[in-house]
């Protein structure tokens, strides 16, 4: 997949320490730099500083609507008319496509509300991924299999950071796993930015737990 101008990339620290995601558009490239516009804080929504030679995953959409992820590095600055910032851009064969249904599904309870002939129903997940949600049913649901609602998904990341993510849904299907009644959703024509938040939710989720299971052994 080729990086292009006006790609909006967001980008996550490997540091171990809590530092805030951000998100920038692609200006330029040359060769094997990025030059992205000044970055922009997924939380405060302010425009923040980069270290240089700190090393980031970056996560973006492709033209082909599939989320690619790659490693990168602030090699330095470029001050102009508009300060533009350098990231290192790998080969491509180090650009990873991460496909619709290999998309990491988490088992994780996050509140959702779903709407549906203008009513809203408060539910808790079972699981998320990029590419839907599934979600656990007390009572019989007003909505049916094939069904098209609206969700709108609470993420909090570990920052202390939330993010509230609205996008229309299709309901794939009803039913019963073991002794829990549970209702699955895809995603439809979800926003781009929204789904890297998920995306990026459920790896530090996905981190967490392997780190659970680590100390348990």
């Amino acid at each position: 997949m080729e990086i292009k101008m006006g790609m909006f990339i967001t980008l996550e620290s490997n540091s171990s320490e809590t530092v805030e995601s951000v998100k920038c558009k692609v200006v330029d490239r040359q060769d094997n730099v990025l030059y992205v516009s000044q970055p922009v804080g997924m939380q405060t929504n302010k425009t923040c500083c980069l270290r240089k030679n700190t090393d980031y995953r970056a996560i973006f959409q492709g033209e082909d609507k599939v989320i690619y992820t790659f490693p990168t590095k602030v090699i330095g600055e470029k001050m102009d008319q508009l300060p533009t910032i350098l990231l290192s851009c790998p080969p491509r064969k180090e650009i990873k496509k991460i496909e619709r249904r290999r998309f990491v599904r988490v088992r994780t309870s996050v509140d959702v509300s779903v709407e549906y002939n203008g009513q809203y129903h408060p539910y808790v997940t079972k699981d998320i991924s990029a590419g839907g949600i599934a979600v656990k049913l007390q009572s019989v649901p007003p909505f049916a299999e094939g069904n098209t609602v609206t969700l709108t998904i609470v993420l909090p990341f570990k920052n202390g950071e939330i993010q509230y993510i609205q996008t229309d849904a299709k309901v794939v299907q009803i039913f019963k796993n073991n002794d829990e009644q549970l209702a699955s959703f895809q995603f439809i024509n979800i926003d781009e930015n929204d789904q890297q938040l998920i995306l990026r939710f459920c790896f530090e989720r996905q981190v967490l737990i392997m780190k659970e299971m680590s100390n348990l052994q």
